[in-house]
Protein backbone atom coordinates (compact mmCIF):
# COMPACT_ATOMS: atom_id res chain seq x y z
CA UNK A 1 0.00 0.00 0.00
CA UNK A 2 1.15 3.12 -0.72
CA UNK A 3 2.24 6.16 1.77
CA UNK A 4 0.16 9.63 2.23
CA UNK A 5 -3.41 8.82 0.06
CA UNK A 6 -6.66 10.13 0.25
CA UNK A 7 -9.06 7.30 -0.30
CA UNK A 8 -13.28 8.15 -0.76
CA UNK A 9 -16.00 6.27 1.75
CA UNK A 10 -17.76 5.57 -1.23
CA UNK A 11 -20.90 4.64 0.67
CA UNK A 12 -24.49 4.72 -1.19
CA UNK A 13 -28.15 3.90 -0.42
CA UNK A 14 -27.99 1.16 -2.77
CA UNK A 15 -25.91 -1.66 -4.31
CA UNK A 16 -25.87 -0.64 -7.59
CA UNK A 17 -24.96 3.42 -6.23
CA UNK A 18 -22.01 2.23 -4.57
CA UNK A 19 -20.42 0.11 -7.32
CA UNK A 20 -21.30 3.46 -9.71
CA UNK A 21 -19.70 5.54 -6.85
CA UNK A 22 -16.56 3.31 -6.73
CA UNK A 23 -16.53 3.06 -10.37
CA UNK A 24 -16.43 7.12 -10.75
CA UNK A 25 -13.49 7.30 -8.27
CA UNK A 26 -11.30 5.21 -10.18
CA UNK A 27 -11.93 6.98 -13.18
CA UNK A 28 -11.81 10.43 -11.06
CA UNK A 29 -8.21 8.51 -10.38
CA UNK A 30 -8.69 8.42 -6.95
CA UNK A 31 -6.82 6.02 -5.36
CA UNK A 32 -8.76 4.03 -2.60
CA UNK A 33 -12.34 3.31 -1.89
CA UNK A 34 -13.78 2.30 1.21
CA UNK A 35 -16.69 0.28 2.43
CA UNK A 36 -18.53 0.09 6.26
CA UNK A 37 -20.43 -2.75 7.26
CA UNK A 38 -22.99 -2.08 9.72
CA UNK A 39 -26.01 -4.12 11.65
CA UNK A 40 -27.85 -5.94 8.78
CA UNK A 41 -27.44 -3.78 5.87
CA UNK A 42 -25.16 -3.94 2.57
CA UNK A 43 -22.33 -6.30 3.37
CA UNK A 44 -19.00 -4.66 2.33
CA UNK A 45 -17.25 -7.74 0.70
CA UNK A 46 -20.00 -8.69 -1.46
CA UNK A 47 -19.81 -5.01 -2.47
CA UNK A 48 -16.35 -5.32 -3.09
CA UNK A 49 -16.15 -8.30 -5.26
CA UNK A 50 -18.62 -6.83 -7.38
CA UNK A 51 -16.56 -3.75 -7.91
CA UNK A 52 -13.59 -5.74 -8.38
CA UNK A 53 -14.64 -6.92 -10.92
CA UNK A 54 -15.50 -3.77 -12.96
CA UNK A 55 -12.77 -1.74 -11.79
CA UNK A 56 -8.78 -2.36 -12.33
CA UNK A 57 -6.30 0.30 -10.46
CA UNK A 58 -8.31 1.54 -7.02
CA UNK A 59 -7.47 0.09 -3.81
CA UNK A 60 -10.34 -1.51 -2.40
CA UNK A 61 -10.80 -1.49 1.59
CA UNK A 62 -13.70 -2.62 4.47
CA UNK A 63 -13.58 0.00 7.06
CA UNK A 64 -15.12 -2.02 8.49
CA UNK A 65 -16.09 -5.72 8.90
CA UNK A 66 -17.67 -6.43 12.67
CA UNK A 67 -16.02 -9.03 14.53
CA UNK A 68 -18.69 -10.79 16.12
CA UNK A 69 -20.95 -11.96 13.75
CA UNK A 70 -18.63 -13.82 11.59
CA UNK A 71 -15.91 -16.20 12.51
CA UNK A 72 -12.70 -15.48 11.24
CA UNK A 73 -12.36 -18.39 8.96
CA UNK A 74 -15.47 -17.11 7.09
CA UNK A 75 -13.71 -13.91 6.64
CA UNK A 76 -10.45 -15.91 5.18
CA UNK A 77 -12.81 -17.38 2.81
CA UNK A 78 -14.74 -14.08 1.53
CA UNK A 79 -10.81 -12.10 1.76
CA UNK A 80 -9.30 -15.40 -0.50
CA UNK A 81 -12.06 -14.19 -2.90
CA UNK A 82 -11.14 -10.52 -3.21
CA UNK A 83 -7.88 -11.44 -3.00
CA UNK A 84 -7.90 -12.87 -6.43
CA UNK A 85 -10.38 -10.87 -8.20
CA UNK A 86 -8.76 -7.46 -7.04
CA UNK A 87 -4.86 -8.83 -6.47
CA UNK A 88 -2.32 -6.49 -4.25
CA UNK A 89 -5.62 -4.01 -4.48
CA UNK A 90 -7.30 -5.12 -1.40
CA UNK A 91 -7.23 -4.14 2.38
CA UNK A 92 -9.25 -5.89 5.20
CA UNK A 93 -10.01 -3.73 8.25
CA UNK A 94 -12.18 -5.07 11.06
CA UNK A 95 -13.03 -4.61 14.44
CA UNK A 96 -15.73 -5.35 16.93
CA UNK A 97 -18.38 -2.68 16.09
CA UNK A 98 -19.93 -1.49 19.50
CA UNK A 99 -22.29 -2.65 22.30
CA UNK A 100 -25.23 -1.90 21.25
CA UNK A 101 -25.44 -3.38 17.83
CA UNK A 102 -23.59 -6.74 18.74
CA UNK A 103 -25.54 -7.68 21.71
CA UNK A 104 -29.39 -5.71 20.38
CA UNK A 105 -29.54 -6.71 16.99
CA UNK A 106 -27.00 -9.91 16.40
CA UNK A 107 -28.11 -10.91 20.38
CA UNK A 108 -24.08 -11.80 20.49
CA UNK A 109 -22.22 -11.13 24.07
CA UNK A 110 -20.31 -8.31 23.61
CA UNK A 111 -17.52 -9.86 25.67
CA UNK A 112 -14.14 -9.48 26.51
CA UNK A 113 -13.26 -7.01 23.77
CA UNK A 114 -9.14 -7.05 23.38
CA UNK A 115 -9.28 -10.66 24.25
CA UNK A 116 -11.71 -11.44 20.91
CA UNK A 117 -9.66 -9.05 19.28
CA UNK A 118 -6.25 -10.64 20.12
CA UNK A 119 -7.74 -14.44 18.77
CA UNK A 120 -9.84 -13.13 15.61
CA UNK A 121 -6.30 -11.50 14.89
CA UNK A 122 -4.48 -13.98 15.36
CA UNK A 123 -6.30 -16.32 13.14
CA UNK A 124 -6.57 -13.87 10.50
CA UNK A 125 -2.52 -13.65 10.49
CA UNK A 126 -2.10 -17.19 10.42
CA UNK A 127 -4.41 -17.93 7.79
CA UNK A 128 -4.42 -15.29 5.46
CA UNK A 129 -0.22 -14.45 5.90
CA UNK A 130 1.16 -17.93 6.67
CA UNK A 131 -1.05 -20.14 5.13
CA UNK A 132 -1.52 -22.21 7.97
CA UNK A 133 -3.54 -22.18 11.01
CA UNK A 134 -3.23 -23.49 14.25
CA UNK A 135 -4.20 -22.10 16.94
CA UNK A 136 -5.98 -23.23 20.22
CA UNK A 137 -7.91 -20.04 22.62
CA UNK A 138 -10.46 -19.56 24.60
CA UNK A 139 -13.47 -18.85 21.59
CA UNK A 140 -11.76 -20.21 18.62
CA UNK A 141 -10.03 -23.52 18.43
CA UNK A 142 -8.74 -24.01 14.93
CA UNK A 143 -6.31 -25.75 12.87
CA UNK A 144 -5.83 -26.21 8.73
CA UNK A 145 -4.20 -24.92 5.96
CA UNK A 146 -4.62 -21.90 3.25
CA UNK A 147 -2.90 -22.72 -0.28
CA UNK A 148 -0.92 -19.50 -1.57
CA UNK A 149 -1.79 -17.60 1.38
CA UNK A 150 -2.54 -14.06 -0.44
CA UNK A 151 -1.18 -11.98 2.60
CA UNK A 152 -3.49 -8.94 2.44
CA UNK A 153 -2.94 -6.40 4.62
CA UNK A 154 -4.78 -6.67 7.94
CA UNK A 155 -6.01 -3.61 9.52
CA UNK A 156 -8.01 -2.84 13.12
CA UNK A 157 -10.20 -0.32 13.92
CA UNK A 158 -9.22 1.84 17.34
CA UNK A 159 -10.38 4.60 19.20
CA UNK A 160 -8.83 4.48 22.45
CA UNK A 161 -4.82 3.48 23.15
CA UNK A 162 -5.35 0.02 23.74
CA UNK A 163 -6.69 -0.56 20.48
CA UNK A 164 -3.96 1.04 18.40
CA UNK A 165 -1.17 -0.66 20.80
CA UNK A 166 -3.11 -4.25 19.73
CA UNK A 167 -2.94 -3.06 16.25
CA UNK A 168 0.74 -2.03 16.21
CA UNK A 169 1.61 -5.38 17.44
CA UNK A 170 -0.83 -7.91 15.93
CA UNK A 171 -2.29 -5.85 13.01
CA UNK A 172 -0.53 -4.22 9.62
CA UNK A 173 -1.90 -1.47 11.23
CA UNK A 174 -4.99 0.98 12.86
CA UNK A 175 -7.83 2.79 11.20
CA UNK A 176 -9.64 5.72 12.86
CA UNK A 177 -12.88 6.93 12.59
CA UNK A 178 -14.19 10.34 13.24
CA UNK A 179 -11.00 11.07 15.54
CA UNK A 180 -9.61 14.38 15.92
CA UNK A 181 -6.06 15.19 13.43
CA UNK A 182 -4.16 15.83 17.45
CA UNK A 183 -5.54 12.78 18.86
CA UNK A 184 -3.82 10.65 16.68
CA UNK A 185 -1.01 12.76 16.89
CA UNK A 186 -0.56 12.76 20.64
CA UNK A 187 -2.21 9.32 21.55
CA UNK A 188 -3.24 7.12 18.56
CA UNK A 189 0.60 7.25 17.06
CA UNK A 190 2.68 6.53 20.31
CA UNK A 191 0.59 3.63 21.21
CA UNK A 192 0.59 2.54 17.30
CA UNK A 193 4.62 2.59 17.54
CA UNK A 194 4.42 0.71 21.32
CA UNK A 195 2.36 -1.91 19.92
CA UNK A 196 5.28 -2.06 17.35
CA UNK A 197 7.51 -2.83 19.32
CA UNK A 198 6.01 -6.30 20.34
CA UNK A 199 6.38 -7.57 16.31
CA UNK A 200 8.54 -10.18 15.12
CA UNK A 201 8.28 -9.12 11.83
CA UNK A 202 9.76 -6.01 12.07
CA UNK A 203 7.04 -4.03 10.18
CA UNK A 204 6.16 -0.61 10.60
CA UNK A 205 2.03 -0.21 10.92
CA UNK A 206 0.13 2.19 9.08
CA UNK A 207 -2.41 4.38 10.35
CA UNK A 208 -5.39 5.08 7.92
CA UNK A 209 -7.37 8.41 9.64
CA UNK A 210 -10.73 9.37 8.70
CA UNK A 211 -12.94 12.51 8.54
CA UNK A 212 -15.75 14.22 7.05
CA UNK A 213 -15.60 16.57 4.21
CA UNK A 214 -17.71 19.43 2.20
CA UNK A 215 -16.51 21.21 -0.52
CA UNK A 216 -19.01 24.17 0.77
CA UNK A 217 -19.12 28.03 1.82
CA UNK A 218 -22.02 28.01 3.94
CA UNK A 219 -20.36 26.66 7.43
CA UNK A 220 -23.99 26.98 9.21
CA UNK A 221 -25.13 24.44 6.94
CA UNK A 222 -22.02 21.89 7.06
CA UNK A 223 -21.93 22.25 10.55
CA UNK A 224 -25.56 21.43 11.16
CA UNK A 225 -25.63 18.50 9.06
CA UNK A 226 -22.34 17.45 11.00
CA UNK A 227 -23.90 17.41 14.11
CA UNK A 228 -26.67 15.13 13.33
CA UNK A 229 -24.09 12.68 11.87
CA UNK A 230 -21.99 13.40 14.86
CA UNK A 231 -24.62 12.66 17.42
CA UNK A 232 -25.10 9.15 16.78
CA UNK A 233 -21.73 8.04 17.43
CA UNK A 234 -21.46 10.38 20.43
CA UNK A 235 -23.99 8.77 22.09
CA UNK A 236 -21.59 5.49 22.43
CA UNK A 237 -19.66 5.30 25.39
CA UNK A 238 -16.20 4.50 23.42
CA UNK A 239 -16.62 7.76 21.26
CA UNK A 240 -17.63 10.08 24.19
CA UNK A 241 -14.46 8.33 26.03
CA UNK A 242 -12.03 9.39 23.01
CA UNK A 243 -13.66 12.60 22.71
CA UNK A 244 -12.61 13.68 26.04
CA UNK A 245 -9.23 11.95 26.16
CA UNK A 246 -8.82 14.66 22.90
CA UNK A 247 -9.38 17.35 24.55
CA UNK A 248 -13.56 18.14 24.45
CA UNK A 249 -14.67 17.26 27.84
CA UNK A 250 -18.46 17.67 26.47
CA UNK A 251 -17.74 14.85 24.39
CA UNK A 252 -18.69 12.48 27.93
CA UNK A 253 -22.42 14.43 27.59
CA UNK A 254 -22.82 13.51 24.14
CA UNK A 255 -23.11 17.17 22.44
CA UNK A 256 -20.69 17.79 19.29
CA UNK A 257 -19.26 21.27 20.32
CA UNK A 258 -18.46 23.61 17.62
CA UNK A 259 -14.93 22.90 18.48
CA UNK A 260 -15.48 19.29 17.77
CA UNK A 261 -17.31 19.56 14.41
CA UNK A 262 -14.69 21.84 13.59
CA UNK A 263 -11.81 19.03 14.33
CA UNK A 264 -13.31 16.08 12.34
CA UNK A 265 -14.87 17.98 9.26
CA UNK A 266 -12.91 19.86 6.61
CA UNK A 267 -14.83 22.08 5.20
CA UNK A 268 -15.21 25.37 3.31
CA UNK A 269 -14.30 26.21 -0.65
CA UNK A 270 -11.63 23.96 -2.40
CA UNK A 271 -8.92 24.93 -0.62
CA UNK A 272 -9.64 25.24 2.66
CA UNK A 273 -11.43 21.42 2.27
CA UNK A 274 -8.03 20.14 1.01
CA UNK A 275 -6.31 21.88 3.81
CA UNK A 276 -8.48 19.84 6.47
CA UNK A 277 -8.13 16.68 4.67
CA UNK A 278 -4.56 17.17 4.75
CA UNK A 279 -4.03 18.13 8.29
CA UNK A 280 -4.61 14.28 8.79
CA UNK A 281 -1.70 13.53 6.94
CA UNK A 282 0.60 16.34 8.96
CA UNK A 283 -0.59 14.85 12.12
CA UNK A 284 0.87 11.61 11.01
CA UNK A 285 -1.61 9.36 9.08
CA UNK A 286 -0.47 7.39 6.08
CA UNK A 287 -4.18 7.72 4.38
CA UNK A 288 -7.51 9.39 5.04
CA UNK A 289 -10.31 7.82 4.16
CA UNK A 290 -13.29 11.13 3.55
CA UNK A 291 -16.58 11.13 3.79
CA UNK A 292 -18.14 13.40 1.53
CA UNK A 293 -21.04 15.30 3.99
CA UNK A 294 -24.12 16.38 1.83
CA UNK A 295 -25.29 20.02 2.22
CA UNK A 296 -27.86 22.05 0.82
CA UNK A 297 -30.84 20.99 -1.23
CA UNK A 298 -28.89 18.93 -4.02
CA UNK A 299 -27.23 16.10 -2.09
CA UNK A 300 -26.13 14.38 -5.22
CA UNK A 301 -24.35 17.52 -6.18
CA UNK A 302 -23.09 18.25 -2.89
CA UNK A 303 -21.32 15.30 -2.77
CA UNK A 304 -20.24 15.30 -6.10
CA UNK A 305 -18.50 19.00 -5.38
CA UNK A 306 -16.56 17.03 -2.74
CA UNK A 307 -15.80 13.98 -4.82
CA UNK A 308 -14.18 16.41 -7.47
CA UNK A 309 -11.86 17.79 -4.84
CA UNK A 310 -10.42 14.07 -3.92
CA UNK A 311 -9.64 13.35 -7.29
CA UNK A 312 -7.91 16.64 -7.91
CA UNK A 313 -5.71 16.18 -4.83
CA UNK A 314 -4.87 12.98 -6.11
CA UNK A 315 -3.84 14.11 -9.33
CA UNK A 316 -2.06 17.27 -8.03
Amino acid sequence: MPRQQIGLHAQEMTPRETLAAIVRAEQAGIPAAWLTTGGVGMDGMALLAAAAVQTRTIQLGTSIVPTYPRHPLALVQQTLVLADLAPDRFVLGVGPSHRPGIEGVFGIPFGDVPSHLREYLTVLRQALHLGRFDFDGAQYRVHGQVPNPPKVPILLSALRTGSYRLAGELADGAISWITPAAYLRDHALPALREGATRRRDGRTPRLVAHCFAAVDEDAAAVVAVARERLGFYLRLPFYQKMAVAAGHPEGAEGKASDAFVAAVVAHGDEEATARGIRSFLDAGADEVIVSPLPVGPDPRASKDRTVALLGKIARA
